[in-house]
């Protein structure tokens, strides 16, 4: 088991910036790739960004590209998120995840743990 805890999230205006956290414990946290995904009222939870274990590899939904950077620390078991230039759409719940793998596909049902989210909200 891994348990992952989001934290960071909070109300800021469009062009302004957040990091956040995702703290795990439990099993080696560098045995796994981690996720960041996101949840907008109404609508379906969506892939954010990835990293491998290692940090060398990354990969980001288009909507981010250029805005959002994921990373790593393996001595801290924490990954992280720093969003830049956020827009109202960036609105969400943003949930941290971790499996076992990375690949080029990262749909929400293949992950292995979750944490509980934290609430982002970018005002116009």
């Amino acid at each position: 088991q891994v348990q992952l805890v989001e934290s960071g999230g909070g109300l800021v205006q469009a062009g302004g910036s957040l990091r956040l956290s995702c703290a795990a414990s439990g099993r080696t946290f560098n045995n796994y790739a981690m996720g960041w995904f996101h949840q907008a009222p109404g609508k379906e939870r969506e892939f954010v960004a990835a990293i491998n274990w290692s940090g060398l590899s990354k990969k980001y939904a288009d909507s981010v590209k250029g805005r959002f950077t994921i990373s790593r620390d393996n001595a801290k078991n924490t990954v992280y998120l720093q969003m830049n230039n956020l827009k109202p759409e960036d609105t969400a719940v943003y949930y941290c995840a971790a499996r076992a793998y990375y690949s080029d596909s990262w749909e929400p049902s293949a992950m292995g743990f979750w944490g509980k989210g934290t609430l982002v909200t970018v005002s116009s």
